[in-house]
């Protein structure tokens, strides 16, 4: 039983007339008894008794007159629905960013997105860059922010912009007045992210790369808890400037660091299959993210820690 067939029986029984039936369908007499004796053959008797003059509905035609009905007005909402989804004028979009992006530069791509799909509604869901990428893997996001990752399998990772460290002090560190190196910053009590942190990570290999090791004091599973404990005068910490915004709120300082800078990608991460609604929102976030991030930055310049 197709579409089709179901749509001449509803023309037919609806107008007890092949003629306006055929009209109605722009069918021609031919093709329209060709698809009831279909749908007839397919549900094995006689739907419609048609005689020179009259059509009439068998009982079994009777009985599926309102099925046809129900049927037909559910497919119809469902191919109204995805062509709504295939035109980005409906449709539901999860995505999963680390904190320190979620919070500083996705709005502002999300505002672009809204202002071009005010029906995609979005759901973010702002966690650690471990479970990020884990619920991208578990395709309960279509699409992740993170660091670059050290192994993607089938994933797909499309860079976004590249970021540095920068230490985070105390308000009232006497580090705040000088010009700082790594080994400045080494010198104090550490205060970093747990294993098997990326962040954690790229700090420790961008040390190694400058024959600098990593002492730590204290360490947590969030960056905002390590924030507070800089604030409070605990220790010192260094993170992805993408995170000043986040530091600042929580009372420490951000200095940029003379040293050699440690570098980090921050990117999408997605399987290669994605939906019309997350394709349009990789492509506002490739198009926005990293003119702003460069805005940002430029605009921070030198003296970006008593902001």
């Amino acid at each position: 039983m197709t579409v089709k067939q179901l749509r001449a029986f509803l023309a037919v029984a609806q107008t007890l007339s092949f003629t306006q039936a055929c009209e109605h369908l722009h069918l021609s007499q031919p093709a329209l008894s060709l698809a009831i004796k279909g749908l007839e053959e397919a549900l094995g008797g006689k739907l419609l008794i048609r005689s020179t003059r009259h059509v009439r509905l068998t009982p079994e035609g009777e009985s599926l007159l309102p099925l046809a009905k129900h049927l037909l007005a559910q497919w119809e909402n469902t191919e109204e629905r995805l062509r709504e989804r295939f035109t980005l004028q409906l449709g539901r979009l999860s995505v999963a960013a680390m904190p320190s992006f979620a919070c500083s530069l996705l709005p502002e791509a999300l505002a672009s997105f809204r202002h071009l799909h005010p029906k995609i509604n979005v759901t973010v869901h702002d966690v650690i860059n471990e479970d990020v990428m884990e619920m991208v893997r578990a395709r309960q996001v279509e699409i992740g922010i993170v660091f670059a990752p050290e192994g993607m399998g089938s994933l797909t990772f499309t860079p976004l912009f590249e970021d540095t460290f920068v230490a985070v002090l105390p308000p009232e560190s006497p580090l705040n007045d000088v010009s700082l190196s790594w080994a400045n910053l080494l010198a104090q009590d550490m205060i970093t992210l747990q294993r098997p942190s990326r962040v954690r990570r790229l700090l420790e290999e961008g040390l190694a790369g400058q024959h600098l090791e990593l002492t730590v004091a204290f360490e947590s599973h969030q960056l905002s808890t390590v924030g507070s404990m800089v604030a409070r005068g605990l220790g010192v910490s260094a993170v992805p400037s993408m995170c000043i915004p986040l530091m600042h709120a929580l009372g420490a300082r951000c200095v940029a660091l003379d040293d050699t800078p440690i570098a980090c990608r921050v990117g999408l991460l997605s399987h290669q299959e994605l939906s019309v609604a997350a394709q349009a929102l990789r492509t506002v976030l490739t198009d926005t993210v990293a003119p702003l991030f460069e805005a940002r930055w430029q605009h921070r310049g030198a003296g970006f820690a008593g902001n």
